[in-house]
């Protein structure tokens, strides 16, 4: 706890701005990148904010300094200062009912492209002083950063930092490219499958429990392995064999047909996760809003012949 002497005009709000920055981008050399200045720049800040609060806000760790458990408790407190922020510079340049903030989303690759990009193309739309940042990625979401506001996750980010909700279930199906199936050995039979290559994510990288569909396939090897669905989808299209796709992704593609779609479809699920620390956010709010929309539209493209 912080000393009962603390007065809260000891307090600078500048040094707690530097303190949200550590939190949004996990580390400190991170959060000297995000706010254009020296790593020492914010030691030093974050040294006199400890002081001030008489406090350890910052912990070392494995991959360098991170924040303690009263450090992320402060940072979720002030969090809203960025707000104040953001309405100051609106009120100075005419816009002060405008929606202003940047919005960081971390997701899938595929689902990144197809659904969550329509979702902030509309939000820059309709509030064009929002900021949104797409990070996607095929690999599980660190949850020791901070440095996103929103994820997607394939099954639920369990971690009480995050507040998680379900966002969408998707369907992964068989196909292959037209001359593939032509050429091959037919596939009548899910035990035909044994004698043809799959085309997947690489077995040594998969650390997605969800995604752990092998022993399901029964005796298929991975010929074609990435860790990008689009590479995945161009491999399947070339014909290096059967490959297990995103339906959003495959389904209407004119250069694949499905693959035994009534014995092999799986039924995953995506999760949207918000750090609570930005709950609140009003930009945050609008993007989690849109995301929601996007995927209510287009469910029949996510989970199709259902």
């Amino acid at each position: 706890m912080a000393s009962d002497s603390v007065h809260p005009l000891e307090v600078s709000t500048d040094d707690l701005r530097y303190l949200i920055a550590v939190a949004r981008a996990g580390r400190m050399v991170s959060a000297a990148t995000l706010l254009g200045v020296d790593h020492t720049t914010v030691r030093r800040r974050i040294d006199r904010l400890e002081a001030a609060l008489g406090v350890r806000l910052l912990d070392r760790g494995a991959d360098g300094w991170e924040l303690t458990a009263i450090g992320r408790e402060v940072a979720t407190r002030a969090a809203g200062l960025e707000n104040i922020v953001e309405n100051v510079v609106g009120a100075t340049s005419g816009g002060a009912d405008e929606v202003r903030g940047t919005v960081r989303i971390v997701a899938p690759d595929g689902f990144g492209a197809t659904f969550v990009t329509a979702a902030l193309a509309a939000v820059q739309a309709e509030h064009p002083a929002i900021t949104v940042e797409l990070v996607t990625s095929t690999r599980p979401l660190s949850l020791r950063g901070a440095g996103f506001d929103l994820a997607i996750t394939i099954g639920s980010a369990a971690t009480s930092r995050l507040a998680s909700e379900p966002l969408a279930a998707y369907a992964l199906r068989l196909y292959a490219s037209p001359d593939y199936v032509a050429r091959r050995p037919p596939i009548r039979s899910v035990a035909d499958l044994d004698s043809h290559p799959l085309v997947f994510y690489v077995d040594a990288l998969l650390t997605v429990r969800e995604l752990d569909l092998a022993p399901v396939l029964g005796g298929m090897r991975v010929g074609f392995g990435s860790t990008s669905v689009f590479a995945q989808l161009e491999a399947t299209r070339r014909g290096a064999g059967v490959g297990l796709l995103h339906a959003f992704m495959a389904e209407h593609d004119a250069g694949l047909v499905a693959v035994l779609p009534d014995e092999v479809s799986f039924r995953l699920e995506f999760a949207l996760s918000v750090r609570k620390e930005a709950a609140d956010v009003e930009a945050v709010q609008l993007v989690r809003a849109a995301l929601h929309r996007e995927v209510a539209r287009r469910c029949s493209e996510l989970l199709p012949l259902e």
